[in-house]
């Protein structure tokens, strides 16, 4: 919203033609810290999220989904129609308002509306453009269209998710739009220095392909170096045991436990009481716990499965090994420390009322970030941002409605 007083990015504009989570995931963090962001959207081809499941209440509706909800706090939304000349009139409008411009749809999408980097930079050569894409705006694979959730086997997060006796099984979520919007945010930061010091813009060409495949530099480089291709090994790591998620006291209770020393191997012994299998020479060591780590796992969740989950990991935390327990999204809303950090604040949504939204994750102590409004509802700021911001007469607006721009 840029409201704030205190904000490091008072002042910056930002227009987002992005969709689902990649882009919107990074201009809401820009909106946190200042920045006012408007974000472009049509009734003819919606935002996917809006008809996520799941709906404010159970009913249905574009503007009650939470997928949509959770990452577009703090932006004002209008509905252009970028099929009609006069609507990419209107962008690029704001274009020459904006400071950044966001989107992250399949290349070549934004060209065909006129609306591609060498159109803006023509129109406005201090702006900078920020493309999400599946793989990049370049090369025989940048066409591939998808999301997330494909692109997580692409860059080969699905190979090494899962157990060795299954099929692979990946995450339960487009893990890889999670990874890129800290990309984008410190290539927002890097092109906006270069500006200030030269005066030109520039374009941000951001793969997630490539953003992701940074995640595994440990199993590329088991392959380059030793040949090795890396596999599925459940809740197991190679330098650590026991290491897993072991049944607790009650329904459906986890909580996790990972050793990676012989001291705290030991540590570990001597919290849950010595019992006479821990003191057998083949779990000693880590090489031996490895080779026997199957029976090591039935011998510990026999002791977890007395506690409740909260007790073994106060247990364990108390003698030095990690531990954590296995949250749902009930405790994570409900965890003290959450409460106690103000992460959650409650705002209140025209159609889904009164909820919890999210604040920034990371605290500036001169400038701290903050949540003001919640998401919009679909084209709720059409007529604010096109008078307010953009300056369009009261004639020409109805000229504009009239002639379904605003669609």
């Amino acid at each position: 919203m840029g409201s704030g007083e205190n904000q490091g990015l008072n002042g910056l504009r930002i227009l987002d033609f992005s969709w689902v989570i990649a882009g919107p995931e990074t201009t809401r963090y820009l909106a946190f810290h200042g920045a006012t962001v408007v974000k472009v959207e049509s009734k003819n081809r919606l935002d996917i999220f809006r008809s996520y499941i799941p709906m404010a209440g159970g009913i249905p509706g574009v503007n009650r989904c939470g997928a949509f909800d959770a990452y577009n706090s703090d932006k004002y939304d209008i509905m252009l129609d970028l099929n009609k000349e006069k609507g990419v009139d209107v962008a690029k409008r704001l274009v020459a308002w904006a400071d950044v411009v966001v989107e992250n749809f399949m290349p070549g999408t934004m060209e065909k509306w006129g609306l591609g980097y060498n159109d803006l930079k023509e129109l406005k050569p201090a702006i900078i453009m920020v493309s999400f894409s599946m793989q990049g705006q370049t090369g025989p694979n940048s066409r591939v269209a998808g999301f997330g959730t494909e692109l997580q086997s692409l860059v080969g997060y699905t190979s090494l998710i899962g157990w060795p006796d299954r099929p692979p099984s990946g995450t339960n979520s487009p893990y890889t739009d999670f990874v890129v919007p800290w990309y984008g945010i410190t290539g927002i930061m890097a092109a906006l220095d270069y500006r200030q010091r030269t005066g030109r813009g520039q374009h941000l060409d951001i793969g997630q392909l490539e953003a992701g495949a940074s995640f595994l530099s440990s199993a590329i480089l088991d392959y380059t170096v030793n040949n090795k291709v890396a596999g599925p090994m459940g809740n197991h790591l190679d330098y650590t045991a026991p290491h897993g998620a072991y049944r607790c006291n009650g329904d459906d209770k986890w909580c996790v436990i990972a050793i990676h020393t012989d001291n705290e191997w030991r540590s570990f012994c001597q919290a849950i009481g010595h019992p006479e299998w821990t003191k057998e020479p083949k779990f000693s060591t880590l090489s031996g716990r490895k080779k026997n780590e199957d029976e090591l796992d039935k011998l510990v969740e026999e002791w977890t499965v007395i506690y409740t989950p909260e007790q073994v990991m106060e247990k364990m935390q108390k003698c030095g090994v990690a531990s954590g327990t296995v949250a749902t999204g009930q405790d994570i809303h409900s965890d003290p420390q959450i409460k106690h950090r103000g992460h959650f604040k409650v705002l209140d949504h025209k159609e889904i009322g009164l909820h919890s939204y999210e604040t920034p994750s990371w605290r500036l102590s001169k400038t701290p970030g903050e949540i003001r409004m919640p998401s919009p509802c679909l084209g709720e700021h059409t007529e604010y941002v096109c008078r307010e911001i953009l300056g369009i007469s009261d004639e020409e607006f109805i000229e504009l409605f009239q002639d379904g721009v605003f669609e």
